[in-house]
């Protein structure tokens, strides 16, 4: 199938050449007519240069969108998804923890019709996490998505893997009304689309920690915890 992949990215320049090559490549290979977005959300460092320069000659539609100033990875991921032109569209961090190669595990189970949305996930086998996160961090998700799920009613175990597939018309109806610009955006749109009965799979994935990381364990989670409360008991 045609896809869309989109990439937000804020001060990446360390590895973002590297990113888009790679995700060039695989589209390339597997969805010539595919397109690849990369969002840059306001970042201070080469990003948007870096960027462009890798995007330079693409043999893949591909485009960089600007967000001046930085407005948060929820706020990028909507952009990105809402301009997309294909069928469905991935979502994927700019560090690639997940590698582009499982996306056939997300697209399989859309193209047979059985869900309108696929996510990987670390925790459902944590057999295929390459490199983990440090104990603290890791320990620190899991309470996280078991509040995430108390608070929501949410069945899922790992809502929070930067890698995730819609239908087209899926991810503008979860994303048209986001209000959570910053990292606890990933609840507010499943709950948005398990409370409109969308079909919804999480699908385990290989995975590896890649350093460094924007997210505080404390504030980044309490933040995101704040979020997940104010949309399930306000809206």
């Amino acid at each position: 199938m045609k896809f869309s992949i989109v990439i937000p990215a804020y001060n990446e320049a360390v590895r973002i050449g590297e990113t888009l090559r790679a995700a060039l490549a695989y589209l390339e290979n597997v969805s010539p007519q595919g397109e690849l977005i990369v969002v840059n959300d306001g970042s201070t460092d080469a990003t948007s240069t870096i960027a462009r320069g890798a995007l330079a000659g693409a043999k893949v539609e591909a485009r960089l969108l600007e967000n001046f100033p930085n407005r948060g990875k929820g706020y990028a991921v909507r952009k990105g998804l809402l301009a997309a032109q294909r069928p469905i569209g991935l979502f994927s961090d700019a560090d690639l923890s997940t590698p582009l190669e499982e996306t056939p595990k997300l697209v399989e189970p859309i193209a047979n019709n059985e869900v309108d949305l696929a996510f990987g996930s670390r925790a459902l086998d944590r057999s295929l996490i390459g490199q983990h996160q440090p104990w603290r961090r890791e320990q620190g998700g899991r309470v996280f998505n078991l509040l995430v799920r108390l608070a929501t009613g949410l069945p899922f175990w790992d809502t929070q893997c930067g890698f995730k597939l819609f239908r087209a018309e899926v991810a503008h109806e979860a994303f048209a009304h986001l209000t959570t610009d910053g990292f606890g955006y990933d609840p507010e749109v499943l709950y948005r689309a398990k409370k409109r009965g969308v079909r919804i799979a999480e699908v385990p994935v290989v995975w590896r920690n890649s350093a460094p990381t924007k997210v505080s364990p404390i504030k980044s989670s309490f933040d995101m915890f704040k979020h997940v409360v104010r949309i399930r008991f306000h809206r």
